[in-house]
């Protein structure tokens, strides 16, 4: 259904949503218990942009599945650093309050400390991704898209102990990062 979507059938992205929105909701529930201890509201926010976010893609070059959750993760991330900063500007002064059609209220950040936090956290994958662009893409997909070890791997092209061992170096290296900051 993906590459029939991809390759234009409107009536394949009915069928995909059916079956991925559930998904995508659960990605979002992971992030909402980070951040806002999983209010509804916020959730269908993050995932309801998200999946617009896709829709508008019209990415052609869908691979698989994993493929498709995996640039899902990506386009969660960017939604939730976006509100974080924005948030961060609001707090200096600059009074925003929509990122790209987002209405932050909607977002799961729910204070600006945790805000900051997850700039930080941006900040050091963008610098990890210069440096080790493989464990960066593990760290994203693990923590921002939720997926298993199995999945990253399928993603990546590598094998599980790969991602497990990218995955505990990269934690290691972000949270030496974080602390120096």
């Amino acid at each position: 259904m993906l590459r029939a979507w991809g390759g234009g059938d409107a009536s394949a992205l009915g069928r995909l949503t059916t079956l991925v929105y559930d998904e995508l909701r659960r990605m979002a529930r992971r992030h909402m218990r980070k951040e806002a201890g999983g209010n509804t509201l916020q959730t269908t926010a993050l995932v309801n942009e998200a999946y617009l976010r896709l829709v508008d893609m019209k990415v052609a070059g869908w691979h698989d599945r994993a493929h498709f959750f995996a640039v899902s993760a990506q386009v969660m991330r960017r939604i939730l650093v976006d509100a974080a900063r924005a948030r961060a500007a609001a707090k200096r002064g600059a009074g925003l309050g929509r990122v790209a059609g987002v209405d932050l209220d909607q977002i799961p950040i729910v204070d600006t400390a945790r805000a900051e936090e997850l700039v930080a956290v941006d900040d050091a994958l963008d610098e990890l991704a210069r440096m080790d662009p493989r464990k960066a893409r593990v760290v994203e997909l693990r923590f921002f898209g939720g997926l298993s070890v199995e999945e990253t791997a399928a993603v990546l092209r590598v094998s599980p102990q790969t991602v497990l061992r990218d995955w505990k170096l990269a934690k290691s290296w972000l949270m030496r990062s974080l602390s120096q900051r």
